[in-house]
């Protein structure tokens, strides 16, 4: 059994690389193997997204404040809301973020393949995040 006190676990900047505008990352979990589970609470400031991106074993969204979207490729953008759940399947490229004027928290939640989570890949264009 391993306790991680509250509190403990400082915020980290998300990377620039991966996101566009202000993201917060907050660790909840990252099992050592042989377990795979990964997850974070993610905060973004309004108009902050995720580049296009895709998950190994695919990802799971749980919304618990604010307003945002979520798109995969080709398909309609999606709003979330506190309470929603979201399940992006293992290889589908998709984006998320919160919306233009409402900032949004989720806990996002995948597992690793080969150490692996997530293959980033270019950001996501603003004709593309808000049409």
């Amino acid at each position: 059994m391993k306790h991680l006190s509250g509190g403990t676990r400082p915020s980290r900047r998300a990377p620039g690389d991966w996101f566009t505008g202000t993201v917060w990352q907050d660790p909840i979990v990252e099992a050592e193997a042989p377990a795979r589970l990964r997850a974070l609470a993610v905060h973004f400031e309004p108009g902050a997204r995720t580049n296009w991106h895709t998950h190994p074993l695919g990802q799971t969204l749980y919304v618990v404040s604010g307003f945002g979207r979520a798109q995969s490729q080709d398909g309609p953008i999606v709003e979330l809301r506190p309470g929603d759940t979201l399940w992006i399947p293992p290889g589908e490229r998709h984006w998320h973020g919160a919306s233009p004027k409402t900032g949004m928290t989720h806990i996002a939640m995948q597992e690793a393949l080969d150490g692996e989570t997530v293959a980033w890949q270019e950001p996501v264009t603003d004709a593309d995040y808000d049409p």
